[in-house]
């Protein structure tokens, strides 16, 4: 068994085995893949896993059928999964490209076309989470990398384009960027423009609310670029 694979059955035997289903595996191979700890190329062994950690290949195929959907592992013909590279710096620029185009657009939707339950909900989105993570580790920004997808998924919800949210949403965009990199501060700025996202499109002024996600989403691409520099 490989040093990628004694990692990944140290962490998954620390949970009680009745506990040891398809979601812990999930969340357990993912914090690794986030933190680096199983790097890119690793192959992921299913009948490896399986003996190390005696459990049924069921859960364990499970879950890496949902990280090969986030884009976390590939599938290959006959020779099984193995951890995808991280976002390149053609991929990253890509990918800001493609938010610049959409998200603005959807927050201008989103302030024209808003009730009073759909702000009430975003507001309510927006206030769910005030912590900010203290160590650059996936345990720790698990939790603002859920709500920063969950923010930006109910803005394109309520642009009212359920094409474009679903576009969005397979991208996975935000677990990607996070893989990047986390820390310096990040989530205190990102939560910060949230907040001015979210009092444009409660205004109802599609044009502020469009200004508002378009600097959102510069600046977390100034936060993130200067990484392909130090590479």
């Amino acid at each position: 068994m490989t040093d990628a694979h004694v990692g990944l059955a140290g962490q998954l035997s620390r949970l009680p085995q009745r506990q040891v289903l398809s979601d812990d595996v999930y969340e357990t191979v993912k914090g690794l893949i986030m933190d680096s700890v199983v790097q890119p190329g690793t192959r992921l062994n299913i009948d490896a896993l399986t003996r190390e950690l005696g459990i049924s290949q069921t859960p364990i195929r499970e879950s890496l059928a949902r990280l090969e959907s986030d884009g976390l592992v590939i599938k290959e013909p006959l020779r099984g999964y193995r951890v995808s590279s991280r976002l390149t710096r053609d991929e990253f620029d890509d990918l800001f490209e493609y938010r610049l185009h959409i998200e603005p657009w959807a927050a201008g939707r989103a302030a024209q076309r808003a009730g009073t339950e759909d702000l009430a909900r975003l507001k309510a989105e927006m206030l769910s989470y005030t912590d900010v993570p203290d160590r650059p580790a996936y345990e720790s920004y698990r939790a603002m990398a859920a709500h920063d997808q969950r923010f930006h998924d109910l803005v394109l919800e309520l642009s009212g384009n359920e094409t474009a949210r679903l576009s969005f949403a397979r991208t996975h965009c935000h677990l990607h960027l996070f893989r990047l990199y986390y820390g310096g501060g990040i989530a205190t700025k990102a939560l910060r423009e949230h907040k001015t996202v979210v009092t444009a499109v409660r205004k109802g002024d599609p044009e502020e609310a469009a200004a508002a996600m378009r600097a959102h989403i510069e600046a977390s691409r100034a936060r993130l670029r200067p990484i392909f520099d130090q590479e």
